[in-house]
């Protein structure tokens, strides 16, 4: 593989990978990917992905946060906690070599039900105010709550570093009104490969490659045509493929500029 690029979105730590971790991870690096981002989506799954990121040094990297579908009657003890991983780095709760790099899994989503949905909206601008407060940048998950997510962004837009928004999968709308927030980036997942995507033509008409990264959402939402499988770091290379395609460029000018995409967000790993 003459070139690298980089899954800025796997759960890698999840139980779909226990079996068979170090070959995914493997797989992943023969195939090109050079770099694995692995979001949290509670608080033992933020404190086990700090620990697993020590193992994998330069090519894990942690976030830590609390998922809008995680958030619960606890959610405060649970942000009490997470917040915790996030003090100075000679805090016990912290493995000396993990580097946290963001803020995620966080947002909103409203897709299921509205049950705890001031609970999320709290949650989320406590979360959206860390970022602000510590320069992190955010990873968000946003469904069936594009107004209520960008209301609470805008309340901190001068403030915040940056982020991503993750598993984009809206129209030419959505785009334009993510975009707006300058140091955001749109993360492109399998959902592009999928025969009835409307991707392929909503992305090059309104987002420019400067503000796309690649990932898989793995386990979730195999790319075709891994469709069916369990998802893996290694099928980014059939995303890069397909945006490369959709773009009219390289695969290896895709992979460049989503890289540098990842260094500008994220700063250099």
């Amino acid at each position: 593989m003459p070139y690298t690029f980089t899954d800025s979105h796997c759960h890698i730590d999840g139980p779909e990978f226990d079996a068979d971790r170090d070959e995914v991870i493997g797989r992943a690096r023969e195939a090109g990917v050079s770099r694995i981002l692995v979001p949290a989506i509670d608080v033992a799954s933020s404190r086990r992905i700090l620990t697993l990121c020590t193992r994998y040094p330069g090519t894990l990297y942690p976030m830590v946060g609390l998922h809008p579908e995680e958030v619960r009657s606890d959610w405060r003890k649970q942000l009490a906690d997470i917040k915790s991983l996030l003090a100075p780095r000679s805090s016990f709760l912290v493995p000396p070599s993990s580097k946290i790099i963001a803020i995620g899994e966080v947002g909103l989503d409203f897709y299921w039900s509205r049950e705890f949905e001031r609970e999320q909206l709290e949650a989320f601008e406590q979360q959206v105010r860390w970022s602000a407060e510590l320069q992190l940048p955010l990873m968000i998950h946003c469904r069936k709550a594009q107004n209520e997510m960008v209301a609470i962004i805008k309340r901190y837009a001068q403030d915040l570093p940056g982020g991503v928004f993750h598993c984009f999968t809206g129209n030419e709308h959505e785009a334009a009104e993510l975009l707006q927030f300058e140091r955001f980036v749109l993360g492109i997942g399998g959902v592009l490969t999928f025969k009835k995507s409307h991707l392929p033509e909503v992305l090059p008409a309104t987002v420019p490659l400067d503000r796309i990264i690649l990932e898989t959402d793995a386990p979730y939402m195999a790319p075709v045509p891994c469709r069916g499988q369990r998802n893996e770091p290694a099928f980014t290379l059939h995303v890069l493929r397909r945006l490369a395609q959709a773009y009219g460029v390289s695969e290896q000018e895709l992979a460049e500029k989503t890289d540098a995409n990842i260094d500008r967000v994220f700063g250099t790993l």
